[in-house]
């Protein structure tokens, strides 16, 4: 073989393997994207580099396979499905109670589920590995809860908090959203939501009366919310702020 010959066959083995590696690389990163959706996006966004942004969501698949998941019995999903309806059944003359009990309903869902509810930051990290779709509405929950300890969140607002958190709620109990309505209808929403979700966009206000939040929350924590919103009854009182730092 001459000299020639030895340099084309060393290029044409370092275009393979730049080739390979390509869609190695490539692969790894659309799997990545597939994963977690818009936690994806909200990493890059918020990281110093994508390349970065993904070595941190790798770093959470790392940690979340330590963990043991497990699904809820039939009795845990009967029981947490019976304190979800009177949460909701509260909002209507407690709303900034009604908000806090959602949020630590939801966490002890989690953590009957085997996640790690200590810390917040770390709970949304856990949680967005196989829950990324609706794990911003944990995001969303938790800001107008804080806005609600310091008195400053609105009734709308308080109720947006309770949707949001039933979404992710649902999502955990591992089964179609089966909470009955306070106003005595079955809910149809399922795992997924995308189908209902259309439906729902057309019966939403007519139900509810709801103000489309669409310019608030991204449009995928929209529709993920629409369909729950008519089960959060309206407060008597209309939208003011409630004052919550004196409660217990």
């Amino acid at each position: 073989m001459t000299a020639t010959q030895v340099l084309i066959t060393v290029i044409v083995l370092i275009v393979i393997a730049a080739l390979g590696y390509g869609i190695w690389f490539v692969t790894r990163r659309r799997a990545l994207q597939t994963r977690f959706g818009p936690e994806y996006d909200r990493a890059v966004a918020e990281g110093d580099s994508r390349l970065a942004a993904e070595r941190e969501l790798r770093e959470r698949e790392r940690r979340h396979a330590q963990l043991e998941i497990k699904e809820l019995s039939a009795e845990s999903r009967a029981r947490y499905t019976t304190q979800w309806e009177e949460i909701q059944a509260r909002f209507l003359d407690d709303p900034a109670g009604a908000v806090r009990d959602a949020d630590a309903l939801v966490s002890q869902v989690a953590a009957e589920r085997g996640y790690p509810t200590g810390d917040h930051e770390e709970s949304i990290a856990h949680l967005s590995v196989e829950h990324a779709n609706t794990v911003g509405h944990l995001r969303e929950a938790h800001e107008i809860s804080q806005l609600s300890d310091r008195g400053e969140a609105s009734t709308e607002q308080l109720r947006q908090a309770v949707v949001h958190y039933r979404t992710l709620f649902s999502e955990l109990l591992g089964t179609a959203d089966v909470t009955p309505s306070v106003h005595g209808r079955p809910s149809d929403r399922d795992d997924h939501a995308e189908a209902a979700a259309v439906a729902a966009e057309a019966d939403a206000e007519h139900v509810t009366g709801f103000d489309d939040p669409a310019e608030r929350h991204s449009a995928q924590l929209h529709r993920a919310a629409e369909d729950d919103v008519a089960d959060v009854p309206r407060q008597r009182n209309g939208d003011v702020s409630h004052d919550t730092t004196s409660r217990s």
